[in-house]
Protein backbone atom coordinates (compact mmCIF):
# COMPACT_ATOMS: atom_id res chain seq x y z
CA UNK A 1 0.00 0.00 0.00
CA UNK A 2 3.17 2.47 -0.45
CA UNK A 3 1.03 4.48 -3.04
CA UNK A 4 -2.16 4.36 -1.43
CA UNK A 5 -3.12 7.74 -1.43
CA UNK A 6 -2.66 7.75 -5.38
CA UNK A 7 -6.74 6.52 -5.32
CA UNK A 8 -8.26 8.83 -2.58
CA UNK A 9 -11.38 9.79 -3.47
CA UNK A 10 -10.95 13.71 -4.77
CA UNK A 11 -12.33 15.07 -1.65
CA UNK A 12 -9.69 13.40 0.10
CA UNK A 13 -6.89 14.28 -2.37
CA UNK A 14 -7.75 18.47 -2.25
CA UNK A 15 -7.55 18.43 1.27
CA UNK A 16 -3.97 17.23 1.67
CA UNK A 17 -2.95 18.74 -1.29
CA UNK A 18 0.21 20.69 -0.45
CA UNK A 19 -0.14 19.49 2.91
CA UNK A 20 1.31 16.19 4.71
CA UNK A 21 -0.41 13.92 6.19
CA UNK A 22 -0.44 12.70 10.00
CA UNK A 23 -2.99 10.16 10.75
CA UNK A 24 -5.51 7.93 9.87
CA UNK A 25 -8.44 7.25 11.27
CA UNK A 26 -9.46 3.32 11.21
CA UNK A 27 -13.02 3.08 12.06
CA UNK A 28 -15.92 0.63 12.08
CA UNK A 29 -19.22 1.48 12.95
CA UNK A 30 -21.02 -0.56 16.02
CA UNK A 31 -24.19 -1.54 17.08
CA UNK A 32 -25.60 2.21 18.60
CA UNK A 33 -23.61 3.49 15.60
CA UNK A 34 -21.01 4.64 17.56
CA UNK A 35 -17.28 4.82 15.81
CA UNK A 36 -14.86 2.69 16.89
CA UNK A 37 -11.32 1.78 15.73
CA UNK A 38 -7.97 2.71 16.33
CA UNK A 39 -5.93 6.05 15.14
CA UNK A 40 -2.83 5.51 13.63
CA UNK A 41 0.21 7.35 12.21
CA UNK A 42 0.09 8.21 8.42
CA UNK A 43 3.23 5.68 8.18
CA UNK A 44 2.10 2.95 9.93
CA UNK A 45 -1.28 3.26 7.70
CA UNK A 46 0.53 2.54 4.87
CA UNK A 47 2.10 -0.81 5.73
CA UNK A 48 -0.58 -2.62 6.88
CA UNK A 49 -3.33 -4.03 4.83
CA UNK A 50 -6.06 -4.53 7.88
CA UNK A 51 -6.25 -4.40 11.76
CA UNK A 52 -7.69 -6.15 14.39
CA UNK A 53 -10.82 -5.47 16.87
CA UNK A 54 -12.19 -7.86 19.33
CA UNK A 55 -15.59 -8.92 18.14
CA UNK A 56 -16.93 -8.06 21.09
CA UNK A 57 -17.84 -4.24 20.41
CA UNK A 58 -20.75 -5.27 18.65
CA UNK A 59 -22.12 -7.02 22.14
CA UNK A 60 -21.94 -3.60 23.92
CA UNK A 61 -25.13 -1.69 24.98
CA UNK A 62 -25.05 2.21 24.22
CA UNK A 63 -23.96 2.54 28.27
CA UNK A 64 -20.75 0.48 27.80
CA UNK A 65 -21.97 -3.17 29.30
CA UNK A 66 -21.99 -5.98 27.48
CA UNK A 67 -24.79 -8.51 26.23
CA UNK A 68 -24.09 -12.38 27.01
CA UNK A 69 -24.13 -12.76 22.55
CA UNK A 70 -21.02 -14.62 22.08
CA UNK A 71 -22.63 -17.31 20.84
CA UNK A 72 -21.12 -21.18 21.46
CA UNK A 73 -17.33 -20.04 21.99
CA UNK A 74 -18.03 -17.97 25.02
CA UNK A 75 -17.14 -14.79 25.39
CA UNK A 76 -13.51 -14.95 24.62
CA UNK A 77 -12.95 -11.64 22.69
CA UNK A 78 -11.98 -13.08 19.21
CA UNK A 79 -10.19 -11.13 16.65
CA UNK A 80 -12.23 -9.70 13.48
CA UNK A 81 -10.23 -8.70 10.38
CA UNK A 82 -10.93 -4.96 9.41
CA UNK A 83 -10.18 -3.72 6.08
CA UNK A 84 -10.48 -0.53 4.55
CA UNK A 85 -12.76 0.73 2.04
CA UNK A 86 -10.60 3.17 0.50
CA UNK A 87 -13.74 4.98 -1.17
CA UNK A 88 -14.49 5.81 2.38
CA UNK A 89 -11.60 7.80 2.82
CA UNK A 90 -12.38 11.53 3.89
CA UNK A 91 -11.41 14.54 6.05
CA UNK A 92 -11.44 14.85 9.72
CA UNK A 93 -11.20 18.90 9.23
CA UNK A 94 -11.49 19.50 13.02
CA UNK A 95 -8.94 17.95 14.42
CA UNK A 96 -5.29 20.31 14.95
CA UNK A 97 -3.57 17.96 12.15
CA UNK A 98 -4.24 16.63 9.03
CA UNK A 99 -6.08 13.59 9.62
CA UNK A 100 -8.42 11.17 7.00
CA UNK A 101 -11.10 8.85 8.34
CA UNK A 102 -11.58 5.61 6.75
CA UNK A 103 -14.53 3.22 7.68
CA UNK A 104 -13.79 -0.50 7.49
CA UNK A 105 -15.00 -3.81 6.96
CA UNK A 106 -15.26 -6.50 8.84
CA UNK A 107 -14.06 -10.20 8.70
CA UNK A 108 -13.83 -13.24 10.23
CA UNK A 109 -10.72 -15.56 10.03
CA UNK A 110 -12.04 -17.03 7.46
CA UNK A 111 -12.49 -14.43 5.25
CA UNK A 112 -16.26 -14.21 5.50
CA UNK A 113 -18.37 -10.90 6.54
CA UNK A 114 -19.23 -10.66 10.36
CA UNK A 115 -22.92 -10.82 10.01
CA UNK A 116 -23.76 -8.43 12.69
CA UNK A 117 -21.61 -5.56 11.59
CA UNK A 118 -23.90 -2.85 10.50
CA UNK A 119 -22.28 -2.11 7.43
CA UNK A 120 -22.28 -5.89 6.40
CA UNK A 121 -26.17 -6.07 7.18
CA UNK A 122 -27.13 -3.37 4.96
CA UNK A 123 -24.50 -4.73 2.16
CA UNK A 124 -26.17 -8.13 2.56
CA UNK A 125 -29.85 -6.49 1.82
CA UNK A 126 -28.67 -4.05 -0.84
CA UNK A 127 -27.53 -7.51 -2.72
CA UNK A 128 -30.97 -8.98 -2.01
CA UNK A 129 -31.81 -6.37 -4.16
CA UNK A 130 -29.44 -7.18 -6.68
CA UNK A 131 -30.13 -11.24 -7.32
CA UNK A 132 -33.58 -9.43 -8.35
CA UNK A 133 -32.07 -7.56 -10.83
CA UNK A 134 -33.43 -4.23 -8.74
CA UNK A 135 -31.09 -1.32 -7.67
CA UNK A 136 -32.26 -0.04 -4.07
CA UNK A 137 -32.08 4.02 -3.76
CA UNK A 138 -32.59 5.85 -0.85
CA UNK A 139 -32.32 9.03 0.32
CA UNK A 140 -32.28 10.12 4.50
CA UNK A 141 -33.56 13.12 5.67
CA UNK A 142 -31.64 14.07 9.24
CA UNK A 143 -33.49 16.38 12.06
CA UNK A 144 -31.31 17.13 14.93
CA UNK A 145 -31.43 19.56 17.81
CA UNK A 146 -28.73 22.15 18.58
CA UNK A 147 -28.97 22.69 22.56
CA UNK A 148 -27.64 24.32 25.53
CA UNK A 149 -24.49 22.36 27.21
CA UNK A 150 -26.11 19.87 29.32
CA UNK A 151 -23.42 18.59 32.00
CA UNK A 152 -25.77 16.72 34.67
CA UNK A 153 -27.99 14.34 33.32
CA UNK A 154 -30.45 15.11 36.02
CA UNK A 155 -31.25 18.27 34.22
CA UNK A 156 -33.66 18.90 31.51
CA UNK A 157 -32.22 19.69 28.06
CA UNK A 158 -32.91 23.13 27.02
CA UNK A 159 -32.51 25.20 23.28
CA UNK A 160 -29.11 26.65 22.89
CA UNK A 161 -28.47 30.34 22.66
CA UNK A 162 -29.18 31.87 19.82
CA UNK A 163 -26.61 34.66 17.98
CA UNK A 164 -28.92 37.19 19.20
CA UNK A 165 -28.11 36.50 23.08
CA UNK A 166 -31.99 34.47 23.24
CA UNK A 167 -33.15 31.19 23.30
CA UNK A 168 -33.56 29.19 20.25
CA UNK A 169 -37.73 29.63 19.45
CA UNK A 170 -40.25 26.54 18.95
CA UNK A 171 -42.78 26.80 16.36
CA UNK A 172 -40.52 28.47 13.37
CA UNK A 173 -40.88 25.77 11.12
CA UNK A 174 -39.05 26.85 7.77
CA UNK A 175 -37.84 30.39 9.47
CA UNK A 176 -34.59 31.82 7.78
CA UNK A 177 -34.19 34.01 10.54
CA UNK A 178 -34.33 31.52 13.11
CA UNK A 179 -31.72 29.49 10.56
CA UNK A 180 -29.72 32.63 10.42
CA UNK A 181 -29.52 32.32 14.43
CA UNK A 182 -27.88 29.28 14.28
CA UNK A 183 -25.61 30.95 11.74
CA UNK A 184 -21.47 29.74 13.17
CA UNK A 185 -22.82 26.58 13.41
CA UNK A 186 -24.12 25.78 10.35
CA UNK A 187 -21.00 27.89 8.31
CA UNK A 188 -18.75 25.20 10.35
CA UNK A 189 -20.95 22.24 8.75
CA UNK A 190 -21.25 23.47 5.39
CA UNK A 191 -17.60 23.82 5.85
CA UNK A 192 -17.06 20.53 7.01
CA UNK A 193 -18.84 19.03 4.72
CA UNK A 194 -17.02 20.53 1.79
CA UNK A 195 -13.67 19.22 3.08
CA UNK A 196 -15.37 15.89 3.50
CA UNK A 197 -16.77 16.09 -0.18
CA UNK A 198 -20.42 16.14 1.18
CA UNK A 199 -23.41 17.83 -0.78
CA UNK A 200 -26.09 18.92 0.89
CA UNK A 201 -29.48 19.31 -0.69
CA UNK A 202 -30.55 21.84 1.86
CA UNK A 203 -30.66 22.83 5.54
CA UNK A 204 -34.13 23.85 6.93
CA UNK A 205 -35.13 25.03 9.96
CA UNK A 206 -37.66 22.34 11.68
CA UNK A 207 -40.84 22.97 14.40
CA UNK A 208 -38.52 22.61 17.66
CA UNK A 209 -36.27 25.05 19.20
CA UNK A 210 -33.40 24.30 18.05
CA UNK A 211 -34.12 21.75 15.28
CA UNK A 212 -33.29 21.57 12.58
CA UNK A 213 -32.91 19.39 8.96
CA UNK A 214 -30.50 18.37 6.55
CA UNK A 215 -31.49 16.72 3.27
CA UNK A 216 -28.83 14.54 1.13
CA UNK A 217 -29.22 13.59 -2.26
CA UNK A 218 -30.67 10.06 -3.63
CA UNK A 219 -28.06 7.31 -4.26
CA UNK A 220 -26.27 4.18 -3.54
CA UNK A 221 -27.62 2.82 -0.13
CA UNK A 222 -24.43 2.04 1.79
CA UNK A 223 -22.87 5.49 0.60
CA UNK A 224 -25.64 7.14 1.97
CA UNK A 225 -25.19 5.49 5.53
CA UNK A 226 -21.44 6.15 5.06
CA UNK A 227 -22.77 9.71 4.92
CA UNK A 228 -25.04 9.90 7.54
CA UNK A 229 -22.56 7.59 10.10
CA UNK A 230 -19.90 10.78 9.00
CA UNK A 231 -22.98 13.04 9.05
CA UNK A 232 -23.28 12.82 13.07
CA UNK A 233 -19.76 13.18 13.39
CA UNK A 234 -18.93 16.32 12.26
CA UNK A 235 -22.62 17.97 13.54
CA UNK A 236 -21.76 17.36 16.75
CA UNK A 237 -17.68 18.63 16.28
CA UNK A 238 -19.34 21.57 14.69
CA UNK A 239 -21.60 22.61 17.70
CA UNK A 240 -19.39 22.01 20.14
CA UNK A 241 -17.09 24.80 18.42
CA UNK A 242 -19.98 26.89 19.55
CA UNK A 243 -20.88 25.72 23.16
CA UNK A 244 -23.04 24.09 22.62
CA UNK A 245 -24.51 20.04 21.80
CA UNK A 246 -25.93 18.84 18.60
CA UNK A 247 -28.09 16.04 19.77
CA UNK A 248 -29.49 12.84 17.55
CA UNK A 249 -32.23 11.73 20.63
CA UNK A 250 -35.28 10.97 19.15
CA UNK A 251 -36.82 13.03 21.49
CA UNK A 252 -34.83 15.41 23.44
CA UNK A 253 -37.16 17.63 25.52
CA UNK A 254 -40.50 16.86 26.28
CA UNK A 255 -42.96 19.70 24.97
CA UNK A 256 -40.66 19.60 21.26
CA UNK A 257 -41.35 17.65 18.24
CA UNK A 258 -38.70 14.39 18.16
CA UNK A 259 -36.32 14.28 15.44
CA UNK A 260 -36.67 11.73 12.68
CA UNK A 261 -34.38 9.91 9.91
CA UNK A 262 -37.00 9.95 7.21
CA UNK A 263 -36.07 7.78 4.32
CA UNK A 264 -36.98 8.00 0.61
CA UNK A 265 -37.23 5.02 -1.50
CA UNK A 266 -36.63 3.95 -5.03
CA UNK A 267 -35.69 0.93 -7.00
CA UNK A 268 -34.73 0.79 -10.42
CA UNK A 269 -34.30 -2.16 -12.71
CA UNK A 270 -30.75 -2.97 -13.38
CA UNK A 271 -30.84 -3.76 -17.06
CA UNK A 272 -33.27 -0.16 -18.23
CA UNK A 273 -32.03 1.98 -15.18
CA UNK A 274 -35.99 2.92 -15.10
CA UNK A 275 -37.82 3.24 -11.64
CA UNK A 276 -40.05 -0.45 -11.00
CA UNK A 277 -42.43 1.70 -9.56
CA UNK A 278 -43.31 3.35 -12.70
CA UNK A 279 -45.21 1.84 -16.06
CA UNK A 280 -44.46 2.86 -19.63
CA UNK A 281 -47.29 4.89 -19.54
CA UNK A 282 -45.82 6.91 -16.16
CA UNK A 283 -48.60 4.85 -14.02
CA UNK A 284 -47.70 3.42 -10.49
CA UNK A 285 -47.11 -0.26 -10.79
CA UNK A 286 -48.18 -3.23 -8.73
CA UNK A 287 -44.18 -3.29 -7.57
CA UNK A 288 -44.97 -0.18 -6.14
CA UNK A 289 -47.97 -0.96 -4.04
CA UNK A 290 -45.90 -4.05 -3.14
CA UNK A 291 -43.30 -2.00 -1.42
CA UNK A 292 -45.74 -0.09 0.56
CA UNK A 293 -47.23 -3.21 1.49
CA UNK A 294 -44.25 -4.77 2.53
CA UNK A 295 -43.64 -1.55 4.69
CA UNK A 296 -47.35 -1.68 6.33
CA UNK A 297 -46.81 -5.20 6.69
CA UNK A 298 -44.02 -5.59 8.60
CA UNK A 299 -42.51 -2.20 9.84
CA UNK A 300 -44.12 -3.07 13.63
CA UNK A 301 -41.49 -6.35 13.68
CA UNK A 302 -39.05 -4.24 12.51
CA UNK A 303 -39.63 -1.17 14.87
CA UNK A 304 -37.06 -2.44 17.30
CA UNK A 305 -34.26 -1.85 14.76
CA UNK A 306 -35.24 1.83 13.55
CA UNK A 307 -36.64 2.75 17.52
CA UNK A 308 -33.69 1.11 19.40
CA UNK A 309 -34.34 2.79 22.33
CA UNK A 310 -36.67 3.24 25.05
CA UNK A 311 -36.81 7.26 24.15
CA UNK A 312 -37.32 6.42 20.34
CA UNK A 313 -41.04 5.55 21.54
CA UNK A 314 -41.85 9.02 23.04
CA UNK A 315 -41.57 10.61 19.59
CA UNK A 316 -44.23 8.71 18.38
CA UNK A 317 -47.07 11.37 19.64
CA UNK A 318 -50.58 12.54 18.07
CA UNK A 319 -50.34 15.68 16.64
CA UNK A 320 -46.33 15.94 17.32
CA UNK A 321 -45.09 16.09 13.79
CA UNK A 322 -44.21 11.73 14.05
CA UNK A 323 -46.81 9.39 12.76
CA UNK A 324 -48.10 6.89 15.28
CA UNK A 325 -49.57 4.43 12.79
CA UNK A 326 -48.22 2.84 8.82
CA UNK A 327 -51.06 4.38 7.08
CA UNK A 328 -50.03 5.38 3.75
CA UNK A 329 -51.05 8.41 1.63
CA UNK A 330 -50.11 11.00 -1.36
CA UNK A 331 -48.26 14.34 0.03
CA UNK A 332 -49.99 13.68 3.34
CA UNK A 333 -47.52 13.99 6.37
CA UNK A 334 -49.68 12.69 9.15
CA UNK A 335 -49.34 9.45 7.69
CA UNK A 336 -46.07 7.16 8.41
CA UNK A 337 -45.77 6.43 4.65
CA UNK A 338 -45.80 9.06 2.52
CA UNK A 339 -45.78 9.31 -1.23
CA UNK A 340 -44.30 12.64 -2.08
CA UNK A 341 -44.97 14.73 -5.09
CA UNK A 342 -42.73 13.64 -8.13
CA UNK A 343 -42.31 13.19 -11.61
CA UNK A 344 -43.00 9.57 -12.64
CA UNK A 345 -39.32 8.59 -13.25
CA UNK A 346 -38.94 9.50 -9.35
CA UNK A 347 -41.62 8.15 -8.10
CA UNK A 348 -40.66 6.99 -4.28
CA UNK A 349 -41.71 6.07 -0.60
CA UNK A 350 -41.01 7.73 1.88
CA UNK A 351 -40.92 6.10 5.33
CA UNK A 352 -41.19 8.78 8.16
CA UNK A 353 -41.01 5.87 11.25
CA UNK A 354 -37.30 5.93 11.57
CA UNK A 355 -35.84 7.77 14.42
CA UNK A 356 -32.51 9.82 13.89
CA UNK A 357 -31.19 7.92 17.07
CA UNK A 358 -30.94 4.60 14.92
CA UNK A 359 -27.75 3.49 13.96
CA UNK A 360 -28.21 4.68 10.03
CA UNK A 361 -26.65 1.37 8.30
CA UNK A 362 -29.67 -0.79 9.93
CA UNK A 363 -32.54 1.60 10.07
CA UNK A 364 -32.09 1.94 6.38
CA UNK A 365 -31.31 -1.83 6.11
CA UNK A 366 -34.52 -2.53 7.91
CA UNK A 367 -36.63 -0.19 5.56
CA UNK A 368 -35.01 -1.77 2.75
CA UNK A 369 -36.05 -5.43 3.78
CA UNK A 370 -39.14 -4.05 4.49
CA UNK A 371 -39.93 -2.95 1.15
CA UNK A 372 -38.11 -6.14 -0.40
CA UNK A 373 -40.46 -8.85 1.68
CA UNK A 374 -43.34 -6.76 0.19
CA UNK A 375 -41.97 -7.08 -3.50
CA UNK A 376 -41.38 -10.67 -2.65
CA UNK A 377 -44.92 -11.43 -1.17
CA UNK A 378 -47.05 -9.38 -3.69
CA UNK A 379 -49.38 -8.42 -1.60
CA UNK A 380 -51.43 -5.35 -1.57
CA UNK A 381 -51.79 -2.22 0.79
CA UNK A 382 -54.52 -0.95 2.68
CA UNK A 383 -56.25 1.46 0.89
CA UNK A 384 -55.08 4.77 0.74
CA UNK A 385 -55.69 7.29 3.89
CA UNK A 386 -57.66 10.06 3.27
CA UNK A 387 -57.25 13.40 5.59
CA UNK A 388 -55.40 13.49 8.97
CA UNK A 389 -53.95 10.36 10.03
CA UNK A 390 -53.90 11.49 13.49
CA UNK A 391 -57.96 10.39 13.48
CA UNK A 392 -56.65 6.88 12.95
CA UNK A 393 -55.79 4.43 15.69
CA UNK A 394 -51.89 3.81 16.54
CA UNK A 395 -50.82 0.67 14.90
CA UNK A 396 -46.92 0.10 15.89
CA UNK A 397 -45.64 -0.87 19.33
CA UNK A 398 -45.32 1.86 21.95
CA UNK A 399 -42.59 0.42 23.93
CA UNK A 400 -39.41 -1.37 23.05
CA UNK A 401 -40.06 -4.21 24.94
CA UNK A 402 -42.67 -5.02 23.10
CA UNK A 403 -40.84 -4.18 20.17
CA UNK A 404 -38.32 -6.70 21.16
CA UNK A 405 -40.66 -9.44 20.97
CA UNK A 406 -42.35 -8.72 18.05
CA UNK A 407 -38.66 -8.09 16.50
CA UNK A 408 -38.15 -11.35 18.27
CA UNK A 409 -40.76 -13.72 16.42
CA UNK A 410 -40.36 -12.30 12.86
CA UNK A 411 -38.02 -15.18 11.81
CA UNK A 412 -39.62 -13.95 8.10
CA UNK A 413 -36.88 -10.66 8.51
CA UNK A 414 -34.37 -12.08 10.23
CA UNK A 415 -33.95 -14.11 6.97
CA UNK A 416 -33.47 -11.23 5.15
CA UNK A 417 -31.34 -9.23 7.63
CA UNK A 418 -29.46 -12.37 8.67
CA UNK A 419 -30.01 -14.84 11.51
CA UNK A 420 -27.03 -14.78 13.21
CA UNK A 421 -27.47 -10.75 13.47
CA UNK A 422 -30.61 -10.89 14.70
CA UNK A 423 -29.87 -13.43 17.46
CA UNK A 424 -26.93 -10.60 18.68
CA UNK A 425 -28.99 -7.44 18.15
CA UNK A 426 -32.24 -9.08 20.12
CA UNK A 427 -29.58 -10.04 22.93
CA UNK A 428 -27.66 -6.83 23.06
CA UNK A 429 -31.04 -4.72 23.34
CA UNK A 430 -32.52 -7.07 26.05
CA UNK A 431 -29.84 -6.35 28.02
CA UNK A 432 -29.47 -2.51 27.51
CA UNK A 433 -33.46 -2.57 27.92
CA UNK A 434 -32.93 -4.52 31.51
CA UNK A 435 -30.43 -1.71 32.29
CA UNK A 436 -33.01 1.10 31.86
CA UNK A 437 -35.74 -1.06 33.91
CA UNK A 438 -33.23 -0.22 36.75
CA UNK A 439 -33.46 3.22 36.62
CA UNK A 440 -35.99 5.13 38.99
CA UNK A 441 -36.92 8.10 37.00
CA UNK A 442 -38.15 11.60 38.60
CA UNK A 443 -41.43 10.95 37.91
CA UNK A 444 -41.81 8.21 39.69
CA UNK A 445 -40.24 9.72 42.96
CA UNK A 446 -42.56 13.14 42.58
CA UNK A 447 -45.42 11.00 42.07
CA UNK A 448 -44.99 7.41 43.94
CA UNK A 449 -42.76 8.32 47.00
CA UNK A 450 -45.36 10.02 48.81
CA UNK A 451 -48.79 8.87 47.13
CA UNK A 452 -49.03 5.25 47.05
Amino acid sequence: MADWTDSLPAAATEYLQGRRLDEVECIIPDLPGIARGKAVPASKFARQEYFHLPDSIFYQTITGEWGEAAGADGFIEKDMILRPDMSTATAAPWTADWTLQIIHDAYDRDGEPVPYSPRNVLKRVVDLYRAQGWEPVVAPEMEFFLVARNLDPAHEIKPMMGRSGRPAAARQAYSMTAVDEFGPVIDDIYDFAEAQGFEIDGITQEGGAGQLEINLLHGDPVKLADEVFYFKRLIREAALRHDCYATFMAKPIATEPGSAMHIHHSVLDVETGKSIFSDAQDGETDAFYHFIAGLQNHMPNALAVIAPYVNSYRRYVKDHAAPINLEWGRDNRTTGIRVPLSKPASRRVENRIPGMDCNPYLGIAASLACGYLGLMEAKQPKVEFQGDAYDGDGDIPQVLGDALEMFEQATDLHDILGPEFARVYSIVKRAEYEEFLQVISPWEREHLLMNV
